[in-house]
C-alpha cells in the first residue's frame, strides 16, 4: 500500500489536486480518500473569543500569569 498526502480543493463535487500527483493510479482503481478540512480564519477567531467562556476572573488571571511565565513551558534555562 502506498500512502501519499495531496493538497486539493473540492469544487463542483470533484477533488482537484493543487499539485501534480506523483503516483500512477490506474483509471478505475479504488482508493481510500481521507478528507481533512482546514479551518478558516473566521473559525479560529470564533474559537479564540470563547477561550475564557465560563471561567471566573481569578481563573483567567491565573491562566494568563502561567502563560506569561516562560519557565512554566520551557523550564529553567541555564
Amino acid at each position: 500500500m502506498i500512502t501519499q498526502t495531496i493538497d486539493a480543493v473540492y469544487e463542483d463535487g470533484v477533488f482537484r489536486p493543487l499539485t501534480d500527483i506523483k503516483i500512477a493510479i490506474p483509471k478505475g482503481r479504488p482508493i481510500k480518500l481521507q478528507v481533512e478540512t482546514l479551518e478558516s480564519p473566521e473559525d479560529c477567531l470564533t474559537l479564540a473569543t470563547q477561550v475564557y467562556d465560563g471561567l471566573s476572573e481569578e481563573e483567567i488571571k491565573e491562566i494568563e500569569a502561567i502563560a506569561m511565565n516562560r519557565a512554566e513551558f520551557f523550564g529553567e534555562r541555564k
